[in-house]
């Protein structure tokens, strides 16, 4: 098996790449959940060795943060790589910490505080507010608007990749391509609103400064832990109903969703323009409660039926820059089920991939 270089004091040691066809049948921890997502392909190590300079992540702390930030270190292992967040769960800093990332306590809602972050050549922006948006549309807003205005504005002199959201788009007819780039934004309530807001600030600010960006438009990222397979796959397990009005899904593996955001850093921009992400597969969400149903040994109840049109992405360009994802979807199917079934751990934020009218 092919490894990386060795990582740089705090690492350890060389780790294995990223290759297709080498895939573990089933992951019996967390931690080796987490080894895996962080592995680099060497198309990854290539491109993050041609993007001069160190890297900051603002919003390390959320799902996909901690896997993102040390990816990073794996690929670029002689980068300094900064995580920043609030860390209300002190446990995330220190697995950051031990994996040999730089970290910083920050409230990105505090523009005294954003103004002394180190000025770093490089900045992913994975903050944001989703969950509870709808109760809560204010802090929805300051943290998906406001708080880019402060990244943008502060970190002019930077490249920087943020990330943004698939549900910015219109739900699409079933059996077209999804929505591409040039898709018209059509955001249903107010997440998706606010989230239009946040690329209108890194756009507007791009142009200003001349600040070179892209802005990358995920759905729906796949970890053990949460997303859409997940959610379907926990349904199955339980025996609650399936609603299949929301009847077709893109996913992608959540290793494969960090590293094209990494690998951006060498495709921006001025000012940021759109890139979508996620698997090339429009799925049927039947189709998946099915074949949960199958690997998990139980029966499944199936509600509703298919709506004409879904949150679905078009991924032609993003497919052009960085190829195929290298997980396949029948590999995600097994390795969701084996977790499920065995009862591990769980983000406990479900996708609400099934919501129609914005209200997340």
């Amino acid at each position: 098996m092919q490894t990386s270089q060795p990582q740089g004091p705090g690492g350890v040691g060389a780790v294995p790449l990223l290759e297709p066809g080498a895939l573990p049948a089933r992951f019996d921890s967390v931690e080796a959940l987490d080894d895996f997502l962080s592995r680099p392909s060497q198309a990854l190590i290539d491109d993050m060795a041609q993007v001069e300079g160190d890297l900051m992540i603002l919003g390390v702390a959320g799902k996909m943060g901690p896997t993102l930030a040390r990816l990073a270190r794996n690929a670029a292992p002689h980068k300094r790589v900064i995580g920043v967040a609030r860390f209300s769960d002190p446990a995330v800093r220190d697995k950051l910490e031990g994996w040999g990332i730089e970290t910083i306590a920050c409230d990105l809602l505090d523009r005294a505080a954003v103004e002394a972050l180190p000025r770093l050549p490089n900045i992913v922006f994975a903050a944001g507010h989703k969950f509870g948006a709808s109760s809560r549309q204010s802090l929805t807003w300051a943290m998906n608007t406001h708080v880019p205005a402060l990244v943008a504005d502060t970190f002019r002199d930077a490249r920087i990749v943020s990330f943004s959201t698939g549900n910015i788009y219109p739900l699409t007819p079933i059996g077209r391509q999804g929505a591409s780039e040039r898709t018209a934004p059509a955001p249903i309530g107010e997440y998706a609103q606010s989230c239009i807001g946040r690329e209108r600030m890194f756009e507007y600010f791009g142009a200003k400064h001349g600040t070179p960006g892209r802005i990358f438009r995920l759905n729906y990222a796949i970890d053990m832990r949460y997303g859409v397979l997940f959610d379907i796959a926990s349904k199955v397990h339980r025996g609650d109903p399936v609603d299949v009005t929301m009847g077709h899904v893109n996913v992608i593996w959540q290793g494969d969703a960090n590293a094209q955001v990494l690998r951006l850093l060498r495709h921006c921009k001025v000012p940021a323009t759109p890139i979508n992400c996620t698997g090339p597969e429009t799925i049927s969400v039947r189709w998946l409660a099915q074949e949960f149903a199958l690997r998990l040994g139980v029966e499944v109840s199936i509600v509703g039926q298919e709506a004409p049109t879904a949150l679905l992405s078009d991924t032609t360009e993003a497919t052009r820059l960085f190829g195929y994802p290298l997980v396949p979807l029948g590999a995600m199917l097994d390795w969701v089920a084996d977790w499920v079934k065995n009862e591990r751990e769980s983000f406990g934020k479900p996708t609400r991939f099934e919501v129609r009218d914005g209200a997340f």
